[in-house]
C-alpha cells in the first residue's frame, strides 16, 4: 500500500481528508512545521506529500525548500483555497508541485493522488475493496484536542485497527454519526465539552451505549482516578499510554463486547 504524508493544522477538513485517503493508502498526519516534517520524511519514506495550506499565514515556508532540495524524487500535492495557494506558487519547484484550488471534491483529490502516483484509480479501489472484505478491521475512533497526542494515537493503531480522530466532544458525535466505531478512546481533559460530558452525550443515544469507551488521562492522582472510575468506562489508561498494553487491552475488551 502506497504511503501518504498528510501535512496541515488537524481541522475537520485535514481529518474528513485523511478518514477518506485512509480507505486506499496508508496515511500518516504530520504538523506543517519543517522539524518534525524532516523527522517524518525519513521515518515515513512517503511516496507522497500532501499539503493542506489552511491558515496559510502560520505555515511554515521551509517545508517547500526542504522537499524540492532534498526529497525532489517525492510528488508534492497542495490544497488550498486561490489566495491561500497563490502565498507558496513561487516556492513551487518544477514537476514536483501540484495545487488543487479548494472547495475539491474527495474525488479530485483520488484521481489527482493516483496520477502522481502512476496508479489506476479504479485498481486502487478494487483493490481496498478486497483488503476490506478479508481484513474487516476494527473501527476505533480517538478524541483528543491535543494534535500531537492524535497522530501518535493513530500511529499506534492503525496496523491493527481502521482508526478515525476527533478533535472535540462534538465532532466525536459527528464521525460516531457518520460511521459507528466499534470502541472510542477518549481524552478526559478537554476544554468546553470534557471527557465525561461526551461520554454523557454517547450513553444518552440508546444505539450507542454499548460501544465500550476507554477513558485516557493525564493527571495521576487518586481524585481524578476515582472520578473517572464512576463513570464506569471500559477502561482507562494514564497519558501517554504504552503501545502494548494498549492494544493487549483493546483487544480483550473487544472481545468481552
Amino acid at each position: 500500500m502506497k504511503k501518504i504524508l498528510l501535512i496541515g493544522k488537524l481541522n475537520t477538513v485535514v481529518n474528513e481528508t485523511n478518514q477518506f485517503l485512509s480507505q486506499y493508502f496508508h496515511v500518516q498526519l504530520c504538523s506543517e512545521n519543517a522539524g518534525v516534517l524532516e523527522g517524518m520524511l525519513k521515518i515515513v519514506n512517503p511516496d507522497l506529500v500532501l499539503i493542506s495550506l489552511i491558515g496559510a499565514y502560520d505555515i511554515d515556508t521551509s517545508i517547500f525548500f526542504l522537499l524540492s532540495d532534498q526529497y525532489a524524487q517525492i510528488p508534492v500535492l497542495t490544497i488550498g483555497t486561490k489566495e491561500e495557494s497563490g502565498k507558496f506558487f513561487k516556492y513551487y519547484e518544477g514537476a514536483q508541485f501540484e495545487n488543487l484550488i479548494r472547495p475539491v471534491e474527495n474525488t479530485m483529490i483520488m484521481e489527482a493522488v493516483c496520477r502522481r502516483l502512476g496508479l489506476e484509480e479504479e485498481k486502487v479501489e478494487q483493490e481496498a475493496q478486497k483488503g476490506s472484505k478479508g481484513s474487516a478491521k476494527k473501527r476505533i475512533l480517538v478524541v483528543d484536542d491535543n494534535g500531537t497526542a492524535l497522530r501518535t494515537m493513530k500511529a499506534m493503531l492503525e496496523d491493527n485497527y481502521e482508526v478515525a480522530i476527533a478533535i472535540s466532544g462534538a465532532q466525536a458525535m459527528t464521525s460516531i454519526g457518520k460511521k459507528r466505531p466499534d470502541l472510542i478512546l477518549l481524552d478526559y481533559e478537554m476544554p468546553v465539552c470534557d471527557g465525561k460530558m461526551t461520554l454523557e452525550m454517547i450513553r444518552a443515544d440508546q444505539d450507542l451505549t454499548n460501544i465500550p469507551v476507554v477513558f485516557l488521562t493525564a493527571v495521576n492522582d487518586r481524585a481524578n482516578i476515582e472520578a473517572v472510575l464512576k463513570l464506569k468506562p471500559a477502561g482507562y489508561f494514564l497519558k501517554p499510554p504504552v503501545k502494548d498494553r494498549l492494544l493487549q487491552e483493546i483487544e480483550k475488551i473487544l472481545q468481552e463486547h
